[in-house]
């Protein structure tokens, strides 16, 4: 919006308060706070939730792959060739023969579950989730029949266990006998602790070499499942669409949104019902605007009279006002933006503050899966919010602006 340059002037000279204006002047200061924090706690929410999602999609994804091909009876056998027409297949970037099983294990009287996962060592190594996340020990350590395994941070510390520890892993269905099943039990050296940040795993994972995994379960040379990774995660199942055939008879092929589904749908669902409840306070913020450029309409009906005598054109003040009202929330969503940004890096300190000062754990990772609070800032998503509160702001300057071109200076100097 061009204005002249006595435009300018008045409109710089409205925005100020002036004798007998303060609480005109209050009004506008609580509308722009209220719109810097409303576009502020918009932003954070949106930055965290994609964090959530990207977070969660990077662990998941990168322990458990696009898709798996589950033998049926958790078991494939003739697994070689299945793996080869799998790699084969176009769109396809890796496919990794996996085991993976729900055991027991214990250590100095301490019993817990744990999900034994079986993968050959070259892929544990080159595992994106798992490199650099070792907290003590060495994952290169693990061997075939060396009777090493990893396990997760969380699990390390509900069992007492350390780097050399020797823990024992329980296979409920061993071998049978005349007088019933004997569950099998084999110890195995604690090589490696890792930490990846998701919860769950970190509380339940037990990574070995496939050649023990096998050993252990009584599989012989056969596998549970196949681990494949695409050129395009949200496009897997059109990739894995000439596969189907070929698993038809041994196993099934699932993906990480079917595997998923609930937990991403919540994450999707929470994250539009948080956008338009913070939308609405943002909204709710720029009706402060439209008060207090109402109550400055009414303060300056004088000097609109005045300004219209002289040759000022309803359009001149109509600009004059819209400009007053979007310069107030323009301000608001500037400092808004700042802040928002500000407490999304200082995030962690943030919280860890505020649980000093109330003696709550504000971040359970047991509840909310990740150990620590992500945060993604997408630089569209910004910019469509700051669109999002200036069109608001813009909209709620047109009734005023409509009412100060509206004056009428007859009326309003008949007297003087």
């Amino acid at each position: 919006m061009l204005l002249s340059r006595y435009e300018w002037v008045i409109a710089k000279r409205y925005l100020l308060p002036g004798k007998g204006e303060g609480f005109i002047f209050l009004v506008a200061s609580i509308s722009l706070v209220a719109v810097m924090l409303g576009v502020a706690a918009l932003i954070v929410v949106m930055s965290v939730m994609n964090g959530f999602r990207a977070e969660l999609f990077d662990k998941i994804v990168g322990l458990n792959g696009h898709a798996v091909i589950q033998g049926y009876g958790g078991r494939i056998p003739d697994w070689r060739e299945l793996l080869e027409e799998t790699r084969e297949t176009k769109g396809v970037v890796s496919a990794s023969p996996l085991i993976e099983q729900p055991l027991l294990t214990t250590f100095n009287g301490r019993v817990e579950a744990v999900l034994v996962r079986g993968m050959l060592v070259p892929d544990i190594l080159n595992n994106e989730t798992l490199d650099g996340k070792t907290v003590a020990g060495d994952l290169a350590r693990l061997e075939p029949g060396a009777g090493r395994v990893g396990i997760g941070s969380r699990l390390a510390t509900t069992l007492g266990a350390q780097v050399g520890s020797r823990i024992t892993i329980i296979n409920p269905q061993g071998r049978s006998t005349p007088f019933g099943t004997v569950p099998r039990e084999i110890a195995y050296d604690v090589a490696a602790i890792f930490e990846v940040g998701v919860y769950d795993y970190d509380k339940a994972f037990v990574i070995m070499p496939m050649e023990d995994a096998q050993t252990l379960l009584l599989l012989g040379d056969q596998i549970g499942m196949i681990e494949i990774k695409t050129n395009d995660a949200d496009n897997v199942r059109n990739i894995l669409d000439p596969l189907v055939p070929k698993v038809a008879n041994r196993g099934i092929i699932t993906d990480w949104q079917t595997m998923n589904a609930s937990l991403f749908e919540t994450l999707q669902v929470e994250r539009v019902v948080m956008f338009v409840i913070l939308s609405i306070i943002i909204l709710v913020a720029v009706f402060n605007i439209l008060s207090s450029l109402i109550m400055l309409v009414r303060a300056k009906t004088r000097d609109i009279a005045i300004l219209r005598t002289m040759g000022a054109s309803r359009a001149s003040l109509l600009r004059i006002f819209v400009t007053v009202g979007t310069s107030i929330g323009m301000l608001g969503i500037a400092a808004g933006i700042i802040l928002g940004l500000i407490a999304i890096y200082f995030r962690q300190n943030i919280i860890n503050f505020v649980q000093i000062i109330t003696g709550q754990n504000l971040w359970d990772p047991s509840i909310r899966f990740l150990t620590e609070l992500p945060a993604r800032t997408d630089p569209m998503e910004v910019v469509g919010i700051a669109g999002l509160a200036l069109l608001f702001s813009f909209l709620a300057t047109l009734y005023p602006a409509y009412k100060a071109a509206s004056t009428d200076p007859v009326q309003v100097l008949r007297y003087e």
